[in-house]
């Protein structure tokens, strides 16, 4: 929502206020469902006082253009047509069919982020995937031309809802180099990590039910809980991880359905879990009987020593289900992760993919069996740590040499993300307009928070780009982080000795 105000102008603030809002309404920038800032925080991006967005908010609410819910705050009310085509002559109204509710699915920051990796005049330090131009291309034809000599059709035929059989094997075999032990029917296959998120979700949470979630989180958490009505519980992550002892505090309130951690390379903040922490967080799940969902996609990407050993690899009652992915070193393209856990839950969780999607991709799956089984991937592995540690210092000295007085950042020892805590004179859509501008793009703190936070963030990815379009993108991205710091301070000097607009 873009509101620009003419200070200088003899329109009251709140009708130019009324004007801008009401023209994205009909104009259809503005979808019916998008929910406005609440009045505070608008009133803060916009300088103006709390009252004039009131009035502003009041008056739209009167000409039918907003609506209000308690406890969902203020969305739009898009306008009906003047004139309907007659009946049967005219589209789907698919609006009216969307189910109540469905509007917490549409979370568009990762739809939009991925959408950027298309274009070339934009440097991206916000999606959180591998260097493309590592990617082992011509190994992967080579391998794609054997399997089909040998498998012929078979090779694109369907194989069981719970992997290829095969893979199963061989991903056995890997997680036990790593301290897991499992076996092939308590391994599931996923299109991505992601959907283990949805699957776990969907078996366990009824609406109303508590998730315990780390604060900052990964963002595509938080639309999943919200699509299935939890009540979202945030236990704050400070340099050793998630606070355990606050945790406990929770646990003795409240029984969550499932605990929900990254406990190695957090995604956003880039932080490890301590191996105290980790057996404090195994000893409170056990004893409270509450599960815990470990995501693990980077602990293989550690540049400095050894990553500490899983939750699963130290799990000892059971109650920790693993899931990992291979789309941060191998084919994001591909779509494949895996979830290890009790037989009893991998089997709900397969009848609940076959609804889904049938299958993972039979094609990628025996891809990426073989090139594990062939003795491809550890020697891949060590290229991509030697490149991705190369990019990390790359990304660390240049925001030092940036010299931004108040950015503050912690350099990790593994994954894919700096997260940096911005001045406290940069206001966060300012700052947003300022780096689209200047062709860089970013992921806001506040998306990985259940409410937004005090303090402003950002998360920086340093794996996808090359160590140049790093150094570029930093340099665009401070510059982008001086001009809304300057432009904060000269709008709070105009606003000094100015009355209230009503």
């Amino acid at each position: 929502m873009q509101i620009v105000i003419d200070r200088h102008s003899k329109i009251p603030i709140y009708r130019q206020i009324v004007d801008r809002i009401r023209e994205q309404i009909v104009g259809g920038m503005l979808p019916e469902g998008f929910r406005l800032p609440p009045e505070r925080r608008l009133a803060e991006a916009l300088g103006v006082n709390r009252s004039t967005v009131l009035t502003a908010y009041r008056e739209l609410k009167a000409e039918g253009l907003l609506h209000a819910h308690v406890g969902r705050g203020t969305s739009v009310h898009a306008p009906v047509p003047a004139t309907r085509p007659p009946a049967g002559t005219g589209g789907v109204p698919w609006r009216q069919l969307f189910r109540e509710g469905g509007h917490h699915v549409q979370d568009p920051v990762v739809r939009d982020l991925l959408e950027l990796t298309e274009r070339r005049d934009v440097v991206s330090l916000a999606i959180g995937l591998p260097a493309p131009e590592l990617l082992p291309l011509h190994l992967l034809g080579t391998i794609f031309d054997t399997l089909v000599e040998e498998a012929g059709p078979q090779m694109l035929l369907h194989c069981p809802t719970e992997g290829h059989t095969p893979l199963r094997e061989t991903l056995t075999r890997w997680l036990a180099t790593r301290g897991i032990a499992c076996s092939v029917p308590e391994v599931l296959v996923l299109s991505g990590s992601q959907q283990g998120l949805d699957l776990m979700v969907r078996a366990l949470v009824d609406p109303g039910d508590l998730v315990v979630v780390e604060e900052p989180t990964y963002v595509g958490i938080l639309p999943v809980l919200r699509a299935a009505q939890a009540r979202v519980l945030a236990v704050p992550v400070d340099h050793d991880g998630m606070r355990t002892d606050v945790l406990e505090a929770i646990l003795e309130r409240h029984r969550p359905k499932l605990i929900y951690t990254l406990p190695t390379f957090q995604n956003p903040s880039g932080v490890e879990m301590s191996l105290t922490r980790r057996k404090e967080l195994l000893e409170l799940s056990a004893r409270t009987q509450v599960p815990i969902l470990e995501d693990d996609p980077y602990s293989e990407l550690c540049y400095d020593g050894s990553p500490l050993p899983s939750l699963k690899a130290l799990d000892s009652t059971g109650h920790v289900v693993y899931l990992s992915t291979l789309s941060k070193v191998l084919f994001p393209g591909m779509r494949l992760g895996f979830l290890v856990g009790p037989r009893p839950l991998i089997r709900r969780l397969a009848l609940l993919k076959q609804g889904i999607d049938l299958h993972s991709s039979s094609v990628g799956q025996r891809l990426l069996d073989r090139f594990i089984r062939d003795g491809h991937y550890e020697p891949y592995l060590a290229t991509l740590r030697t490149a991705y540690a190369e990019r990390r210092d790359t990304m660390d000295q240049a925001l030092s040499d940036g010299e931004v007085s108040g950015l503050a950042w912690t350099k990790p020892r593994g994954g894919f993300y700096f997260w940096c805590r911005l001045p406290r004179e940069v206001e966060r859509s300012r700052l947003l307009n300022e780096a689209a501008d200047a062709g860089v793009a970013y992921l806001p703190g506040d998306a990985c928070f259940a409410e937004p936070p005090a303090d402003a963030f950002v998360r920086l990815n340093f794996s996808y780009s090359s160590p140049e379009r790093i150094r570029d993108g930093v340099v665009r991205f401070l510059e982008s982080v001086h001009r809304a710091a300057r432009a904060q301070r000269t709008q709070a000097a105009d606003r000094v000795g100015m009355k209230p607009v009503v």
